[in-house]
């Protein structure tokens, strides 16, 4: 998914990359926020157009398979093309799907919605562009800090499970996704006019099948990919699900409003442990900051598989949760670089985004489908991430570790 980058650049030359690296970051919230728009008005939408669990969970996953998918495809555009032309086009590409979310809200079409949330996942491809765009900015031994700076961008998932249940409160439902539409078109226009890409990128011309065949070709690839697929995928089914999980468990504690808070400060969490997650991995090896937060994802599936009363414990369960993911997901993305050919260091980049995002699509459709009435529980959905999870301690605990050389 990166482009070519010369490791021999002066500090010089790369002068200013962390305010570049920044701006990504906020273009990255913009293009997360509109690509959770549905998830935080989930209730709305089930009670206005009486909906029931297996279409809530494809309502809430059609946007994160597409988001998913799309990453190979923009993060090969962004080697061709560079990031700041993508991040531009990928952010307002995302306006026209968030209209059509406000237009199927009004007038409550669940077809319409689903077909307006397949659209919106172009918006969750914005991943794919600043990760390549991001690590140009840096040398080798510091683009595990570089991309989990960018990482943060993720906590647009939080800024739209906070502010868009309160705003069509107070605003109204249309004036919302009003809103966010324009938050796009300024964050495009901000980009088009002060981003740059870095002088350590150049432009690459090889073809998008035969750069993912290769990438596929490499048990690294793999390994990456299903590793990515719980600390990422886990980050996003939770940002996704979590409002739906929190009304049904404990609907006499938490309305829409208390969740959407508390799935917030879930993504800030995670947000903040990212760059941790980066620079610990710099330091002291990925493979040690990987393992940490498998085994925390692991323990924190398990207390909230065992369903406690909604209060303290809950709530610091999820946080512990979100803050693992977060040390995973730049802990891994440290570990992919130096473990790749550097030909195809960017192909492996996008399969693995883009298994990150598919870990989020299945797991919203798993809970739906696991989920017992009988006795309000998803208890059998949270011990899936516990087994999967452990398994997947196993796998990293049998790779090898690597570092990036030092500048």
């Amino acid at each position: 998914m990166s482009s070519t980058v010369t490791d021999t650049r002066t500090t010089a030359e790369l002068r200013g990359g962390l305010g570049q690296v920044l701006l990504a970051t906020l273009a990255s919230t913009a293009g997360f926020w509109a690509w959770m728009a549905i998830a935080p008005l989930q209730g709305l939408y089930a009670t206005s157009m009486g909906l029931g669990q297996g279409q809530i969970s494809l309502m809430l996953a059609t946007p994160v398979l597409v988001g998913a998918l799309g990453r190979i495809v923009v993060g090969a555009l962004t080697d061709r093309w560079g990031g700041r032309r993508m991040f531009t086009f990928v952010l307002l590409a995302g306006v026209p799907a968030v209209l059509l979310v406000a237009l199927a809200g009004s007038i409550k079409s669940f077809p319409l919605l689903v077909f307006a949330g397949f659209l919106l996942g172009v918006s969750g491809t914005i991943f794919a562009v600043g990760v390549p765009f991001s690590s140009a900015w840096y040398a080798p031994a510091r683009r595990g800090f570089a991309n989990g700076v960018f990482g943060m961008g993720m906590i647009g998932t939080g800024v739209s499970a906070f502010f868009t249940p309160r705003l069509a409160q107070q605003i109204g439902y249309l004036p919302t996704h009003l809103l966010i539409a324009g938050i796009m078109v300024v964050m495009a226009a901000l980009c088009w006019f002060f981003l740059r890409d870095s002088p350590a990128w150049t432009p690459s011309s090889q073809a998008l099948v035969p750069k993912v065949v290769g990438a596929l070709k490499l048990r690294i690839t793999w390994q990456m990919s299903f590793l990515y697929a719980i600390v990422f995928g886990g980050f996003v089914a939770f940002s996704t699900y979590l409002p739906k999980y929190l009304t049904t468990i404990y609907p006499d504690e938490v309305d829409a409003v208390g969740a959407g808070t508390r799935t917030a400060m879930f993504a800030v969490a995670a947000v903040v442990a990212r760059p941790i997650g980066g620079v610990l991995a710099d330091r002291f090896g990925p493979k040690v900051v990987s393992l940490l937060s498998l085994a925390g994802i692991v323990a924190a599936a398990y207390v909230v598989g065992q369903e406690p009363p909604e209060g303290i414990v809950t709530g610091v369960t999820f946080l512990l949760m979100a803050a693992a993911m977060g040390l995973g997901m730049g802990g891994l993305f440290a570990w992919v670089g130096p473990s790749t050919p550097p030909d195809r260091v960017g192909a492996v980049t996008g399969v693995v985004a883009a298994a990150g995002g598919l870990g989020g699509y299945f797991p919203p459709l798993v809970m739906g489908a696991t989920y017992q009435a009988e006795t309000n529980s998803y208890w059998l959905g949270l011990w899936l991430l516990v087994l999967v999870g452990a398994l997947a301690l196993v796998v990293a605990g049998m790779m090898r570790d690597a570092r990036p050389k030092k500048a």
